[in-house]
């Protein structure tokens, strides 16, 4: 495949065919986002990786990420929008980078909002890894969901909404209008 592609670098790639052609490995943490997720999930159990690991094609990668970042990525306001604007795959969601991560408008957080938004991130991780033989598939069923996990989804949930200017209870209503607000606001200003 390689020596008959028209791309001389692709053609000189064969003699070597072994190597991966591009490595796109990030050197940093990064987020893994599944493509496709269950419609019965409240979260997409997304991860939280360490660069030594190598990921599919079933995956969304956003590299150089911090743990605040996994938080908000993983509260019920980002799955307010996800829900709202990603595509569906039969009845489950189709998370896409161009609709729904660079569309969605993160808070103007504090410095000790998004510290507490990290320490949030981390009780998720930290609750999931009391199970190490249970799949994020397993910790992200909604009927068996972990209560240690859920708590921590809770606060983290918490922790995101303040940065949003929202309350613990807002609705997921709300929560979509409040940033379809933010949205508009950003775009219009050419900002998005």
């Amino acid at each position: 495949m390689r020596e008959a592609s028209p791309r001389k670098a692709t053609q000189e790639l064969a003699a070597v065919p072994m190597l991966f052609a591009e490595i796109r490995q990030p050197h940093h943490n990064y987020i893994v986002v599944p493509r496709v997720s269950s419609e019965k999930r409240n979260y997409i159990p997304m991860g939280f990786i360490a660069p030594d690991i190598i990921v599919n094609d079933l995956v969304l990668v956003v590299p150089n990420a911090e743990l605040y970042d996994f938080g908000i990525l993983e509260s019920s306001a980002h799955m307010a929008w996800m829900r709202t604007v990603a595509g569906r795959l039969e009845m489950r969601y189709r998370y896409s980078n161009t609709v729904v991560y660079n569309n969605f408008i993160w808070p103007d957080a504090t410095d000790s909002e998004k510290e507490k938004i990290t320490a949030t991130a981390q009780a998720i991780l930290d609750a999931r890894a009391l199970y190490p033989k249970s799949t994020l598939a397993d910790l992200y069923d909604p009927l068996t969901m972990p209560p240690e996990l859920r708590k921590a989804h809770e606060a983290n949930d918490k922790a995101v909404l303040a940065a949003y200017g929202l309350k613990t209870n807002t609705p997921e209503s709300d929560i979509v209008a409040h940033l379809f607000k933010l949205y508009a606001r950003h775009t219009r200003n050419g900002r998005s």
